[in-house]
């Protein structure tokens, strides 16, 4: 996607063959790009939230470890780095899948040949994570272009959190069908939950789609709901960072209460889930974990100042302790669709191996 009229992805491998990222704590007030020279510099990038969103995750992982390569190639490196990398967050799958691809990828490999190996396979999984979410948008598109037609008017669509191109290499998951469908002339509008408590779509999605030129609304997470109530709202659209076996989805805190008012109010809750966002292995979203960040994120906030100064200041008394579960889990139930980059998946289990045969039977 384009900021000020330039291209850019989420990362790249620069000219100093270090790992370039954008660097997502500093938006909306400041673009900046970070280098990685290492897998202690990936892992705080992935902890820290410079890097974030499912598929991004795994592919910054990815190439972490090629990193790590580059300064010792060794099997026991290898493995440690791998572990390393992966105890950075605890639920978004892919990086755990990205992390086994790279393993598997380099493992019978001399040691000469680990390093170049390992960054072009990174370079291949950012390609193939592009892929994947220009396939998505094609098949959301579709789906936006038929509920128009039905309504004979501007769409309402609802998101949550961030699942545009900041959270994967290009493109994004929830936004793919929304950047496709603005680009084709689709009269559309996006409300855009702020995400509290670190307010990626106040800082991210908004900033995202001001940068492409797509109409949009930012709105208080608790008023959904009333959106809906009032019929502003005509589908909700969201990311994933884990889907289990069953069609349960965990994503970003908050969804559920989402996925419940679109529930009561009759409108389509679709998610927008790569492949490798599916957990074959895991059934019932309730075993999930759950990744708990800390209070700060809740008793703080950070912005900017009326003279431009970037300010972080408490919201919450001293003394009162917070609590941060930074995702819930949507059961399959209130989920209308998957949009997957092999079209639209019912969220069951039946429907989820019958789109991905060769996940579901490995995971078996």
């Amino acid at each position: 996607m384009e900021v000020d009229g330039k291209p850019y992805r989420t990362i790249w491998q620069s000219d100093s063959g270090n790992v370039a990222i954008i660097d997502q704590t500093k938006l909306p007030h400041a673009f900046v790009i970070a280098e990685l020279r290492g897998a202690e510099d990936a892992w705080h990038a992935i902890a820290d939230m410079q890097v974030r969103g499912a598929p991004l995750i795994g592919v910054a992982a990815a190439y972490g470890l090629a990193l790590a390569m580059r300064a010792d190639p060794s099997d026991v490196n290898l493995t440690n780095a791998a572990n390393y990398l992966a105890t950075a967050r605890p639920t978004a799958i892919n990086l755990a899948w990205a992390l086994d691809d790279i393993r598997h990828t380099l493992a019978p490999l001399p040691l000469t040949q680990r390093a170049d190996r390992a960054f072009i396979r990174a370079g291949e999984l950012a390609a193939a994570d592009v892929a994947v979410n220009d396939a998505i948008g094609t098949h959301g598109l579709a789906l936006l272009r038929e509920i128009a037609a039905r309504k004979h008017g501007r769409l309402n669509i609802l998101t949550h959190c961030n699942a545009g191109w900041l959270a994967t290499v290009d493109w994004g998951t929830a936004t793919a069908p929304i950047y496709k469908g603005h680009d084709s002339g689709l009269d559309l509008h996006v409300f855009v939950d702020e995400t509290r408590p670190r307010n990626q779509g106040a800082a991210l999605t908004a900033w995202e789609l001001a940068h492409h030129g797509v109409p949009h609304t930012l709105i208080a997470d608790n008023a959904g709901g009333h959106l809906m109530q009032h019929g502003e709202i005509d589908l909700v659209i969201v990311g994933t960072d884990r889907t289990t076996a069953s069609g349960d989805v965990c994503n970003k805190i908050g969804t559920y209460l989402k996925a419940l008012a679109a529930h009561d109010n009759g409108v389509p809750f679709y998610v927008a889930a790569p492949s490798s966002s599916i957990d074959f292995a895991l059934y019932d979203g309730s075993d999930v974990p759950i990744e708990m960040r800390g209070e700060n994120e809740v008793t703080h906030m950070t912005g900017a100042t009326v003279d431009g100064r970037i300010e972080t200041v408490r919201i919450a008394p001293d003394g009162s302790p917070a609590l941060n579960p930074a995702f819930d889990v949507t059961p399959a139930r209130l989920v209308t669709g998957l949009i997957t980059e092999r079209g639209i998946v019912a969220a069951n289990a039946d429907a989820l191996a019958r789109a991905f045969p060769e996940r579901a039977k490995a995971a078996a």
